[in-house]
């Protein structure tokens, strides 16, 4: 039976662009908490958006696995942290900046509010930085020549440049810079999310079920994306959208239907209504 439901956000749990999780996936949680399954956000953004995401509603976000896994919180506690490092985070930096091409690193402060001073872009170019200043996928409050803090729970490469360049980034990133990951967060939004090398969501899916006290295959999981990959792959009963990357779907056991369509509350609807009856869903069946 199903005991533990986690799921990406962006692009699976909450199509690109809606403001918010939808009424129907905020009841579905309910009923599954009521069933006692327990649910989590498991995203790469920090745990201050989840208040927008979810309309304020905690329960929604008590439990789950922040910045790709690097702080991890269960009913409210945070109970494990992974940090990125100055030294690693400073050679992200000059490694892109090397690159001479429109793409940045950006570091936050993870407990920051969102959009309270919580990101900072780290450049020596920066004249060509301001050259793009408003034209940046997220706002800055601070731009800065070095990484300042010993570490950060929450990194990435922020890029104005196409699909093709971007890969060609991370690429080089995970080339010349081994001891950190660098892995696309969704399919549309233009960031590198970087995470220390052998940690990741699989890590904190794996994580949270043994603090739990649950077996691994009495968890699911639903994503989409590239970062989602470790986690789909850590479980038996994962879950990919229509709207998935290529890899995403072909590793997955279970296959849902688009973001945009609500998916993923349709699957919390079954699981709730299963486990109340202590059956298995029946998106699960083969």
């Amino acid at each position: 039976m199903i005991k533990l439901v986690l799921t990406d956000l962006d692009d699976t749990l909450i199509p690109y662009g809606a403001p918010h999780a939808s009424e129907r996936a905020i009841a579905a949680i309910h009923a599954m908490h009521d069933a006692g399954v327990v649910f989590g956000p498991m995203s790469g953004r920090k745990p201050s958006a989840m208040d927008w995401m979810f309309c304020q509603d905690e329960l929604c976000y008590k439990t789950g696995a922040f910045a790709n896994g690097q702080l991890i919180r269960l009913e409210g506690e945070v109970v494990h942290t992974q940090k990125l490092h100055r030294e690693d985070l400073q050679q992200v930096a000059d490694v892109v900046d090397g690159l001479q091409t429109d793409a940045w690193l950006s570091v936050y402060d993870i407990f920051a509010s969102d959009g309270d001073h919580d990101i900072t872009f780290v450049t020596r170019r920066q004249d060509a930085w301001r050259q793009h200043e408003g034209e940046h996928p997220s706002p800055s409050h601070d731009v800065v020549d070095h990484v300042e803090r010993d570490s950060y729970l929450k990194a990435n490469v922020q890029c104005l440049v196409e699909r093709p360049q971007m890969v060609r980034i991370r690429d080089i990133l995970r080339k010349e810079v081994p001891q950190l990951g660098f892995v696309f967060p969704s399919l549309i939004a233009p960031f590198i999310d970087i995470s220390p090398a052998g940690w990741n969501k699989g890590s904190a899916v794996r994580f949270l079920a043994d603090r739990m006290g649950i077996g691994i295959d009495e968890v699911v999981v639903f994503g989409d994306s590239e970062n989602d990959l470790p986690m789909i792959e850590a479980v038996p009963n994962s879950v990919a959208m229509a709207n998935a990357d290529e890899a995403v779907s072909s590793a997955a056991r279970w296959h849902i239907g688009y973001a945009k369509d609500d998916a993923v509350a349709a699957a919390f609807e079954d699981i709730a209504q299963a486990s109340s009856r202590g059956e298995m869903p029946s998106f699960m069946h083969d």
